[in-house]
């Protein structure tokens, strides 16, 4: 690979540590969280540092094969504004849940962010469809997650 073809790639894996660092750094499983009632189906706690690890190389992938089979440059830049701003949501979920303790909050956030996934997916897959399949377990763990963070409003609530 040529020096111009491996910039992308330095970003695209800069771009998801970036991300996979904010909400690592703000999730907290101290004693608040521990506190909160779990539904039974609740993934143990070992498999999400696994799942979210896969799942960011898994869209830095899909970002760079984004950007490259993106057919303008306005179309880059999309990719660009709409994979970043998917990593600012993913981060303020983590921030609603755990440092605000509101998941209340993070509830209405998580469709946010999954309405992003899919809108990626669709945006992408238009051109790309390797990123569309590199998402699809993305949007699958947020589903998961969702479901996950509704079932501890229904336990826990009320929040603030």
């Amino acid at each position: 690979m040529h020096r111009e073809g491996l910039l992308p790639v330095i970003l695209a894996a800069m771009a998801a540590l970036i991300v996979a660092a904010g909400g690592a750094t703000i999730t907290d499983l101290g004693p608040w969280y521990q506190g909160l009632n779990q539904p039974s189906w609740a993934p143990p706690g070992w498999l999400y540092g696994v799942a979210w690890t896969l799942i960011f190389a898994l869209a830095a992938l899909a970002s760079l094969a984004a950007w490259r089979a993106a057919p303008t440059r306005n179309a880059r830049t999309n990719v660009i504004g709409l994979f970043a701003f998917n990593g600012f949501l993913n981060v303020m979920w983590s921030l609603l849940f755990f440092r605000v303790q509101r998941p209340d909050w993070a509830l209405i956030e998580v469709a946010a962010l999954w309405l992003s996934i899919a809108v990626l997916i669709v945006y992408c897959g238009r051109f790309s469809k390797l990123t569309a399949w590199l998402l699809l377990p993305y949007i699958g763990w947020v589903s998961v997650a969702a479901a996950l963070n509704y079932a501890i409003v229904q336990l826990n609530s009320p929040f603030g």
